[in-house]
């Protein structure tokens, strides 16, 4: 009898090291013109706090889900180090299936340094060279999660579709600007085949033009015209999100919609996209429109930049439902 699951995530686990640095701090400055964030070379800057929390895109949205009440198990390869144990049993207080993680031994986990200042983040990723051979024997899922890995990708993805077309799975399809770049013939395989495609405005420019649009346009027609030409790609759902903007979707009917933020502060972003994906797609496993979908996204996506970290700010299903009656 073969494990069931909700969402099967593949890609990344790793430790993030966050670094808050005061606003106020004189030895830190932020180039509003060109968004270069500057400090003197040689100079010791203050920190006003660490944080050591798990991440990664794969764990992210496996924590995500579980806490929404869904089945989900990340497919990651994490090293062998003190920072796996802390991954591991992150992992395991969260209630989060673990069959699918696997450990090299003699290397060490993937890290991240990520300063926040003045409400955004810098991110000094990196990035190990892993096999990702994972083991999908005796499994099936209703969702694959195929997001955005390290050098190693090509070979999991293909895995992936293969397991998706023999056990009917549905491919929600979120990638990095690394694949997003290599424009090789698996990418356009994934987005024939794709159900849900999550990228932000950017991404999509990649994909579509090869290139960020060097225009900036932010009106509703442009992203219109975006979700469309990806529709045209394969991908039946179009979901974009566009930081302040908020967020679009594409409906496989031709509908487009539009959520803006929810409110309240932000004081750190990483994890935001992941969030408003977990929201989103668990929205659609519990049947609920593609318009609550975009709610469930962004008051999840709102409640984990309130806070440090891609994952403490995650919200339970009740918690979403009762921030909505509001």
């Amino acid at each position: 009898m073969p494990r069931i699951y909700d969402v099967i995530t593949i890609g990344e686990a790793t430790i993030d090291a966050f670094m808050t640095i005061h606003d106020a701090n004189s030895k830190c400055h932020l180039e509003t013109h060109t968004g270069e964030l500057c400090f003197k070379h040689g100079s010791k800057i203050d920190v006003e706090k660490y944080d050591f929390q798990m991440g990664g895109n794969a764990a992210n949205v496996a924590v995500g889900l579980t806490r929404l009440g869904l089945n989900a198990a990340p497919a990651c390869e994490i090293g062998d180090d003190e920072f796996s144990i802390k991954i591991r049993n992150q992992m395991a207080l969260e209630g989060v299936e673990r069959m699918l993680v696997t450990q090299s031994k003699g290397r060490q986990s993937n890290f991240s340094v990520i300063i926040n200042f003045k409400g955004d983040r810098t991110i000094f990723n990196e990035d190990l060279k892993r096999a990702h051979k994972f083991d999908f024997e005796d499994m099936a899922s209703k969702y694959i999660y195929l997001t955005s890995m390290g050098d190693e990708w090509v070979g999991p993805y293909e895995h992936a579709l293969a397991f998706g077309k023999t056990h009917g799975s549905k491919i929600v399809f979120n990638p990095g600007t690394r694949q997003l770049s290599h424009k090789t013939e698996i990418i356009q395989n994934v987005l024939k085949v794709t159900d849900i495609l999550f990228v932000n405005k950017e991404e999509a420019e990649l994909i579509l033009f090869n290139h960020f649009n060097k225009k900036v346009d932010n009106s509703d027609n442009y992203i219109k015209d975006l979700c469309q030409e990806l529709q045209k790609l394969g991908p039946k759902t179009i979901v974009m999100t566009n930081g302040k903007e908020g967020s679009y979707a594409l409906t496989p009917e031709g509908t487009f919609l539009v959520q803006g933020l929810f409110p309240g502060k932000a004081i750190e972003r990483t994890g935001a996209g992941d969030a408003y994906s977990t929201g989103f797609l668990g929205a659609l496993i519990y049947d609920l429109s593609v318009e609550k979908a975009m709610k469930w996204g962004a008051i999840n996506s709102a409640a984990v930049v309130s806070v440090i970290g891609a994952e403490a700010g995650l919200l339970t299903k009740e918690e979403i439902i009762q921030r909505l009656s509001k």
